[in-house]
């Protein structure tokens, strides 16, 4: 056991090592100030890969201000860093670039359980090290400023956009109801609570899942204990399992369902939430977190504690009848989830971008 970790640190002694190596060769590469040119610290996948989460911005950034080798402004997002982004920040602000941080969730005791404190101090150091930073919901500065520190420098509340020229309702849907489960399914819970909540639906109702199952590094683990959570005569027939897919194949996957059924407790401001209301979903959804900015009245959240100490997964007959409540209302919420959509799109939050990096590479 001594051995395994002696070389556990060396091996984290040499990454470390790599990685100054890597950032003093990039000290050369200074854009000058004026015309804005953005690093993002890693590579952007292109729009035909499978993403999600804060990639998706990213890849959205990327379309209006390609990666620039020599940047002058620095863009991180903290859902999607790069390896020793804390360090990055450091090197980039000591050769004179700016930095902007957008800031996602934090790791808290009832989600990640030991070791929050140590994913929370290199988002700190990098949050306080910004030149502006970027809260994707007030849920989202409330929890930064009790795990992270209150910001005392330039930052404001910006939701995550969508595009709302791509996403659409469709012209016509599935004849039989069905709830979407969106996103990737990297916690067990939230899969489990929607099939419980299938269960307690009536027969023609059907589930859609969508992303991969990864809540255990085991994928054998993963698949054993879905095949144990399908295994039930009531939900034969009823539930797909549609995999990961890109951004471009999103919107014709989201306009098969009626309802995005969202279990997550405390997300922060989940992205498949807002592209669901763009489509015209109605959303039933733990009413914590970031979720019920988004949402508003165009669907129905389960009552939820705020609680830092532990997860508060909705109850399934909670969800079964917030699920049966708007599907008697479809067609009104439906509307409502449009309109409810159009306010985050996608151009104004480029746009307040744009004035950013601008004032930033100029000053």
């Amino acid at each position: 056991m001594r051995r395994l970790l002696r070389s556990l640190r060396r091996a984290a002694v040499d990454a470390r090592v790599a990685i100054d190596a890597a950032l003093e060769r990039r000290r050369l590469e200074v854009a000058p100030r004026g015309a804005v040119a953005v690093g993002y610290g890693r590579p952007i996948p292109p729009q035909d890969r499978p993403v999600h989460g804060g990639t998706v911005k990213l890849q959205a950034l990327a379309e209006e201000w390609p990666p620039a080798d020599a940047f002058n402004v620095l863009y991180l997002v903290s859902s999607a860093l790069p390896p020793h982004a804390d360090r990055l920040v450091e090197a980039a602000r000591a050769r004179g670039a700016r930095v902007v941080w957008n800031q996602d969730g934090v790791a808290y005791p009832g989600w990640h359980g030991p070791g929050w404190e140590r994913v929370n101090r290199p988002l700190a150091r990098c949050l306080h090290a910004a030149d502006h930073v970027f809260f994707q919901s007030e849920f989202c500065r409330v929890s930064s400023e009790r795990f992270l520190g209150a910001r005392t420098g330039p930052a404001e509340v910006l939701p995550n956009p969508v595009d709302t020229r791509r996403f659409v309702p469709p012209e016509r849907r599935d004849e039989r109801p069905t709830l979407l489960l969106g996103g990737n399914q990297y916690q067990r819970y939230r899969l489990s609570i929607a099939l419980d909540t299938l269960e307690r639906l009536p027969a023609e109702w059907r589930l859609l899942v969508t992303g991969r199952l990864s809540w255990d590094p085991d994928p054998a683990v993963v698949r054993r204990e879905a095949d144990e959570l399908l295994r039930r005569p009531v939900l034969e027939g009823r539930v797909e399992l549609a995999g990961p897919y890109t951004q471009a194949d999103a919107p014709a996957l989201l306009g098969r369902a009626h309802l995005l059924l969202h279990t997550k407790y405390n997300d922060p401001c989940p992205g498949i939430v807002l592209e669901a209301l763009a489509c015209g979903l109605p959303v039933v959804h733990s009413a914590s977190g970031g979720t019920p900015e988004l949402v508003g009245d165009a669907g129905a959240g389960v009552e939820a504690p705020l609680d830092w100490e532990r997860d508060h997964p909705p109850e399934p007959e909670a969800l079964a009848a917030a699920v049966l409540e708007c599907a008697a209302r479809l067609e009104e919420l439906s509307a409502a989830a449009r309109a409810r959509a159009e306010r985050f799109d996608l151009r104004p939050w480029l746009e307040r971008h744009r004035a950013v990096f601008e004032a930033l590479a100029a000053a």
